[in-house]
């Protein structure tokens, strides 16, 4: 009898925990995200992209997302109080044939992350002013165009490198379609989450992965070159918990995991 009272009374316990992190998380301030999207090449479709990625992060029901178009708004990060509202910038953007940003953009950038918030940096983004080396260590690794590249768009085994990661719990080694990117270039020291073996470059190249900058954070995602390959169960997970970590530092519980076959957690992920 006093058993049955015991596993009764850890049930409620529970259960009121349970409740109680529910209502904390309908009743918490949504993270503020900037996504600036509106130029890439050719072969990326950032008109479709940008809409799926924004989609994700509302299914979510914690991001109050903002899209603008640096080719209606070139001077976006030209305002530093403007961005104060925000708690995060997603870069869904290449700038190879737009004029370089300006020297009081380029500090709000860096100041926005130095500060204390995040900074995302999606698929190709990193090519993005080439000449700017600042741009690169905020990035960690980044695309030089006529170095980096990958072979043909398909499929293949994205492995787990850290699994007890905020950003890869929950999520085993699963099967992508997308582009395996190759030959990223830099030194700074990166937390890689998610790796993939290159035929292309014969390399086990990073995917994804995390850095600090100043008081900020850094996530760098590689992966997404459409829509579909946006649609992956754990490349939407890893994705929304991404953004949610550059933000804030943490990732609140809830959703469901994805992909097949499974593995540990390796090492612990670092390259430098």
């Amino acid at each position: 009898m006093r058993r049955s009272v015991v596993v009764l009374l850890l049930g409620v316990l529970v259960f009121a925990g349970v409740a109680q992190a529910a209502e904390q998380a309908a009743t918490a301030p949504k993270i503020k995200v900037l996504i600036i999207t509106g130029n890439d090449v050719s072969a990326h479709k950032w008109q479709e992209t940008t809409p799926q990625l924004k989609k994700i992060l509302d299914s979510r029901g914690r991001f109050d997302v903002t899209v603008a178009e640096v080719n209606k708004n070139p001077n976006i990060l030209d305002n530093a109080d403007e961005l104060k509202a925000f708690d995060v910038i997603v870069q869904n953007y290449v700038s190879l044939k737009l004029p370089s940003i300006s020297d009081k953009a380029k500090e709000n950038l860096l100041s926005f992350v130095r500060d204390g918030k995040g900074f995302v940096c999606f698929h190709m983004s990193s090519a993005s002013w080439a000449d700017w080396d600042e741009f690169h260590k905020l990035c960690g690794r980044y695309w030089v165009m006529g170095k980096s590249g990958h072979g043909p768009r398909g499929k293949f085994t994205a492995n787990i490198v850290v699994s007890d990661d905020p950003v890869t719990r929950g999520v085993q080694d699963f099967e992508a379609d997308d582009e395996l990117y190759a030959k990223l270039l830099g030194e700074e020291k990166i937390n890689v989450l998610v790796s993939a073996k290159s035929e292309w470059s014969k390399q086990v190249e990073p995917l994804v992965f995390t850095k600090e900058y100043g008081k900020g954070r850094v996530f760098n995602y590689c992966f997404g070159h459409d829509v579909k390959a946006l649609e992956d169960p754990s490349v939407m997970r890893m994705w929304s918990r991404g953004v949610e970590w550059a933000a804030t530092g943490k990732v609140a519980a809830g959703g469901k995991g994805g992909g097949k076959g499974g593995r540990k957690a390796k090492a612990a992920g670092e390259a430098k």
